[in-house]
């Protein structure tokens, strides 16, 4: 089972290319502070706006990196099933531990349609397959029924739920076996879905903050409610701050002020204005002391 903190890796830039040294430290302290999985080429790694090469450069670089230590995730998913199946099978042939498959985007399919989508992809692939549910940028909600259909099938290992709909993780532990890891991909309330039967986090903030978010997690497998209670009112305004504008600006330029990459994004992405600036160093000094 995936459980705890992952991290949604940032690709860190240099000049308009991937800085290779940044990332593979980035990598390297992600590892060093606690975290417990790595999900590389998602959407805070700016996939959509690489090459074909580019992604399986990245998730090989990963998994040479990470040297088996802790998990790695690829990003795999389109609205193309056929290419979401070449995707993933390169994933898998670059040593991936598993392949984060998101909803196809654009399209907007019916449950139906995304049922046999994810089924093409498990069916073609011998990797173990991460459902990513994100409606609010794909346009599309993955049913609670259809969950619960598709984690029949074995290589079907668990869902990344990106809404604020503290219903669904209850709803989703509910139909799922036991062995299915239910994660976030809301920081902000991460409290409340591991409360509400959640394994762990997919995170943007844990890219600035690993230790910390690690920590969350190592406090919530513990029961040591006071330490939870306190990194989770801690973490708080780091974690607004990561999305004071649209994902992975905010989390870029704050990786950027302790050395991973430049801060650059690729167009329609572009840099977060002064005032968001402002918003994320007052965060990274009240929560991190820098």
């Amino acid at each position: 089972m995936f459980k705890g903190s992952f991290t949604a890796l940032i690709t860190p830039f240099k000049d308009g290319k991937i800085d290779d040294g940044a990332f593979a430290r980035l990598v390297d302290r992600q590892i060093e502070q606690g975290t417990n999985g790595l999900v590389v080429c998602g959407t805070t790694g700016e996939s959509a706006t690489m090459t074909v090469e580019e992604r399986e450069h990245v998730i090989g670089l990963c998994v040479k990196t990470a040297a088996g230590r802790i998990p790695v995730i690829a990003g795999t998913g389109t609205n193309d099933t056929a290419k979401t199946i070449e995707a993933t099978a390169r994933a898998k042939t670059l040593g991936a531990d598993a392949a984060l498959v998101v909803t196809p985007y654009y399209n907007k399919p019916s449950q139906e349609g995304l049922y046999r989508h994810f089924k093409a992809v498990h069916d073609a692939v011998d990797l173990p397959i991460v459902l990513y549910n994100v409606p609010g940028r794909t346009g599309v909600n993955l049913a609670i029924e259809n969950i619960e259909r598709l984690a029949k099938l074995p290589r079907i290992a668990g869902i990344k739920d990106a809404t604020p709909d503290l219903l669904r993780p209850i709803q989703i532990r509910r139909v799922v076996p036991e062995s299915f890891s239910v994660l976030s991909g809301e920081d902000a309330t991460i409290v409340a879905f591991l409360a509400h039967g959640g394994d762990g986090c997919i995170s943007v903030t844990a890219n600035v903050a690993p230790k910390e978010c690690a920590d969350l997690h190592k406090a919530w497998a513990r029961k040591d409610w006071a330490e939870v209670a306190r990194l989770r009112d801690s973490l708080l305004d780091l974690h607004l701050a990561m999305f004071v504008e649209s994902n992975p600006c905010p989390v870029k330029y704050a990786a950027s002020l302790q050395g991973f990459g430049d801060g650059s994004l690729r167009l329609p992405l572009c840099e977060i204005s002064d005032a968001s600036k402002q918003a994320v160093r007052n965060a990274m000094k009240a929560v991190l002391g820098e």
